[in-house]
């Protein structure tokens, strides 16, 4: 497998203050748990900042203006309880989306197998109007829709296993048959959104877990509800929103995966795209709090990809 692995300096420059959970000790521990041996062959990509063109695919113009207007020119702003800017966070939000774009153009053309984008801020419970939860631009939703508008892509899957819920990326496509979003997450938690009742269009899967659930009830019910739904779609393009706070060690959530959890989800979506879009998979951080934890779950993420591991000792079965 060739996979592309984008990361920047930029992102370490978004300062959420002392304590915050999404900080930038977390992209230096993936920096440096894949400066082991077995990760010698990504090819490492230097992302290319984004575009307010690209932005407004998913958000109004007035919206970027308000971010933009919020950067403060020194210190920390507050957008909410939880989503914090500090003066690096505008460049690190554009190339989060630059990275995320450059993946899809790069991907598509065929230059790569797939890819893994270690970006921040995260995005997926950014909506069309609203920061929260971290999140500024809605990186994987802007990437679907690029795809989808300059590819003309017809089929777009987007499998997100964060463990809180994608709100931000239901609501961009909620009326949209042409993106497939298939969610698995904690229930009831934040954000409050991802019952199974939400459909949009038969094109929106939530599946809740409950506190407490371990890799057989996430394995059950991907293999049950998600990974059907998504053959059935037969996707052109799968796109990851990878964020791996559902591991058990994690201190924002109480879902028990493991790193071979992670592992086998990786695998099952990659057997997908193999069968219906030439292999074409981006994944893009999104949670992931303890450390240890995100570091050692990025690994096997990424190993996957690389397709470097034996899959002997991965377990495929429920």
């Amino acid at each position: 497998m060739t996979t592309l692995y984008y990361s920047h300096p930029d992102f370490l420059f978004h300062d959420t203050g002392s304590g915050h959970p999404e900080c930038a000790d977390r992209l230096r521990s993936i920096t440096k748990a894949l400066e082991a041996p077995e990760f010698s062959s990504l090819i490492r990509v230097p992302p290319p900042l984004g575009t307010q063109q690209q932005i407004r695919l998913i958000h109004s113009q007035h919206y970027i203006d308000e971010i933009r207007a919020a950067i403060p020119e020194q210190g920390k702003h507050q957008l909410d309880s939880d989503t914090i800017v500090s003066p690096g966070s505008e460049k690190a939000a554009f190339r989060a989306v630059g990275a995320v774009c450059d993946a899809v153009d790069q991907i598509l053309a065929g230059k790569a197998d797939n890819a893994f984008c270690a970006i921040r801020p995260p995005g997926h419970h950014a909506e069309p109007a609203s920061a929260m939860g971290f999140c500024l631009f809605n990186n994987v939703a802007i990437a679907a829709e690029y795809a989808r508008r300059h590819y003309h892509l017809e089929r777009i899957v987007i499998a997100d296993f964060d463990v809180h819920h994608g709100n931000g990326t239901q609501a961009a496509f909620y009326n949209q048959p042409n993106v497939l979003y298939a969610s698995s997450h904690q229930m009831p938690f934040y954000p409050g959104t991802g019952y199974p009742t939400e459909t949009g269009v038969g094109n929106i899967i939530n599946v809740p877990l409950a506190a407490g659930d371990s890799g057989v009830e996430f394995r059950q019910k991907y293999s049950a509800i998600i990974l059907p739904a998504i053959k059935n779609f037969k996707p052109e393009l799968l796109l990851v929103s990878a964020g791996f706070d559902a591991h058990r060690d994690d201190p924002l959530a109480a879902i028990r995966l493991v790193e071979d959890d992670f592992r086998w989800i990786t695998q099952e979506l990659m057997d997908i795209a193999d069968c219906y879009c030439g292999g074409k998979i981006i994944s893009a951080l999104e949670g992931g709090y303890n450390l240890n934890a995100l570091a050692a779950s990025v690994a096997v993420h990424v190993e996957t990809l690389l397709g470097v591991f034996n899959a002997e000792d991965a377990d495929h079965n429920i």
